[in-house]
């Protein structure tokens, strides 16, 4: 059995798919949820869960929590005299789960799904999978959350090109994915968010109040004392959820103080959180060329969401009721089970195809030469953030200097302009011919795939030799041969629009039809054929089908005429 499993910021949730569909694991305490939190004795005992959490308001320098912000970074965490990084804390919390699961099922839990926020990049979705590793899963895929959460209500039994926008807001990660549904195919169009915002920085507005109301500077406060103020403003932010007034207490340097937050204040407070939020809205929608009368649906997923201002904020920003018929803190963790369930085929689940995007942009390094003025370090763009994956596309860089005998590749990952302001990944070293400044032409053509396998292969022009280098997730399960045989089966995708059979089946018909006509009909033929040229150039396949597809209706009635 493959369990789905949500390992969050806040809480974690273990599931599988059964007899009547996905269902919940409790944990050994009976819970559905299990508190992301490790905390170790002075004898080495480990501790995780709500045991853990009650620990740390008496031992927070033996304990942790929300270090899931920090997965796939080289940050370390002290608890007590050891060191621990995020993925081996998380590896702790994995262990928990799949040990509540081993004694639910009275039998060993091998495989598991494991969600993770849907901007996670490369880095971080790695270090999840290794966390699963280190707790003796086979991690069988790393799912974004808004996708496990589209499975989980059940969006592919909708009607066909229907728009979903899942707004995820959890404990500490913040995701916008827009999902498209045709046939059976989920494909997410774009992806935005913050990891650094979600249900922890609300609790922080409510820290603040009681710290401004009581003239205390909560930067002065012992751990011990911020841990369990912090527990008072989480019991207060719930109350305010449910409608309720919550009367938070703390003592601090031996005063009782005390502090009743009204909703109007605790919104107005929270006014900056929610402008953040709008960010993300906006940035997706832009990348997935849409607008807000598109949004057929608006799904809430994360427990943050559970906020009347979250929820008041939804719908005015998208003028319609979101989806709340799941419940959002369990919605990720039953889809990833459902998805469980697909990968063993099971009979009772429709079968889909998920389609994912890259989070962030892959590019190179490149020098710009205007008017003798050389600029170098800028980042080129050649695998754009949100395009569907598996894709290829090929980018023609050309030699800056006379003589210049090589071609540096530096791989890069990030949205700046600036090449140093990016992740790189690696680097190819090419060889070229000498000759004059820009006469030598290398195309340099990156194809990725959903397993996070990118190849890099640079022809050099002059002479048509290729150079080629992989680039893989040091822990993904598969060998050379596979991997090979993998990029073998995307090679159709590193074929230039312009050289596929279907665009040249066009453009030679667009080219005919010109020749045997003239005046008005031959200059709207030209533009036609110009506009679709200019698609071909985006190297899309989304826009590049839907163009073919005018483009041949438009063939079509000038040859009927």
């Amino acid at each position: 059995m493959i369990v789905g499993i949500d390992l969050g910021t806040t809480n974690s949730l273990i599931a599988f798919f059964g007899k009547n569909g996905p269902e919940i694991i409790p944990n050994r305490l009976g819970n559905r949820f299990t508190p992301s939190i490790v905390s170790i004795d002075d004898q080495g005992h480990l501790y995780v869960g709500e045991t853990a959490g009650e620990r740390m308001l008496l031992h927070p320098d033996s304990s942790c929590s929300v270090f899931k912000r920090d997965m796939g970074s080289d940050k370390k965490h002290k608890l007590g005299d050891k060191e621990y990084t995020s993925e081996e804390l998380s590896s702790f919390v994995l262990r928990s789960l799949k040990e509540d699961a081993e004694a639910f099922f009275g039998e060993p839990v091998k495989e598991a799904i494991i969600s993770v926020p849907a901007y996670f990049n490369d880095a971080r979705r790695k270090a999840t999978k290794r966390a699963g590793e280190l707790a003796g899963l086979v991690v069988n895929r790393i799912i974004s959350e808004p996708t496990a959460a589209a499975i989980a209500y059940g969006l592919y039994h909708m009607n066909e090109n229907t728009k979903f926008l899942v707004f995820d807001l959890g404990g500490g990660t913040f995701d916008i994915s827009i999902i498209e549904l045709y046939h059976n195919i989920l494909e997410v169009r774009a992806v935005s968010g913050d990891n650094y915002l979600g249900g922890e920085n609300f609790t922080s507005v409510l820290d603040k109040l009681f710290c401004e109301n009581n003239h205390v500077n909560r930067f002065d406060l012992d751990a011990r004392t911020a841990g369990l103020l912090h527990k008072q403003a989480e019991l207060a932010k719930i109350a305010l959820a449910a409608g309720r007034t919550y009367e938070m207490t703390c003592t601090i340097n031996g005063e009782k103080m005390t502090y009743t937050p009204t909703l109007s204040t605790y919104e107005k407070e929270c006014e900056d959180l929610l402008e953040m939020i709008r960010v993300p809205i906006r940035k997706s929608l832009a990348d997935a060329k849409i607008k807000l009368p598109d949004i057929n649906m608006v799904i809430l997923v994360g427990g943050a969401t559970k906020l009347p201002m979250i929820r008041s904020f939804v719908s005015k920003t998208f003028n319609q009721f979101p989806n709340t018929s799941i419940n959002p803190d369990e919605a990720v963790a039953l889809g990833a089970a459902i998805q469980g369930a697909m990968k063993e085929r099971n009979e009772a689940i429709k079968e889909i195809i998920l389609t994912d995007v890259c989070s962030f942009t892959l590019g190179t390094e490149v020098v710009n030469k205007r008017d003798k003025i050389i600029e170098d370090g800028l980042f080129c763009p050649i695998i754009e953030r949100n395009t569907v994956i598996p894709a290829s596309r090929t980018e023609r860089l050309y030699t800056v200097h006379d003589d210049q005998t090589i071609i540096r590749v530096n791989v890069l990952q990030g949205e700046s302009r600036f090449a140093k302001n990016n992740l790189s990944i690696g680097e190819l070293v090419i060889p070229v011919p000498a000759a004059k400044a820009g006469e030598v032409a290398v195309d340099v053509t990156y194809t990725y795939d959903i397993n996070s396998i990118l190849e890099v292969e640079v022809t050099v022009v002059p002479t048509g030799k290729k150079h080629r280098k992989m680039f893989t997730n040091r822990n993904l399960d598969m060998t050379e041969s596979e991997i090979e045989k993998r990029m073998k089966e995307l090679s159709y995708l590193k074929i230039l629009p312009r050289d596929q059979e279907q665009n040249k089946l066009c453009l030679l018909k667009a080219e005919r039809l010109y020749e045997e006509s003239t005046g008005t009909k031959r200059t709207q033929i030209e533009v036609a054929l110009r506009e679709f040229e200019s698609v071909m150039d985006t190297q899309d396949p989304v826009l590049i089908t839907d163009a073919r597809k005018e483009f041949i209706r438009f063939l079509d009635g000038i040859e009927e005429v």
